[in-house]
C-alpha cells in the first residue's frame, strides 16, 4: 500500500498556537474583571479613546515603579496593559478615533 503524504494548505493563515496561553488567559481574566465591574463589552462605549491610551500609560507607570500586581483587580499590570492595547487596536481597526 502505497504512502499517503499529508497535505495542508495553511501556509499564510494566522497561527493562534502562537501566543502564550498563560499571557491570554491573564488578559481574559482582566477582561472578567471588567465586565464583572462594568459590564460585558463596555469599553466599546467609549468615545474617547484617550481614556484608554491615559489607563495604559497608568498601568505601565506602575511597571516602571517595581509593582507589577493591579491591587484592585489582583491582575498583572501586564494584562491590563494587554486589554487597553486590544481596545485601542479596536478603535483604531473600527474607525472610532474619537
Amino acid at each position: 500500500m502505497a504512502k499517503i503524504e499529508f497535505v495542508k494548505a495553511d501556509t499564510n493563515k494566522i497561527q493562534p498556537t502562537l501566543i502564550d496561553g498563560e499571557w491570554y488567559e491573564d488578559t481574559c481574566r482582566v477582561l472578567g474583571f471588567g465586565a464583572e465591574k462594568y459590564s460585558k463589552d463596555n469599553w466599546k462605549k467609549c468615545e474617547d479613546i484617550n481614556r484608554y491610551i491615559d489607563a495604559l500609560e497608568r498601568h505601565l507607570i506602575e511597571v516602571k515603579k517595581g509593582y507589577f500586581i493591579d491591587p484592585e483587580s489582583g491582575c498583572s499590570h501586564f494584562a491590563h496593559i494587554s486589554c487597553n492595547a486590544m481596545f485601542l487596536h479596536y478603535f483604531t481597526k473600527h474607525n472610532n478615533e474619537k
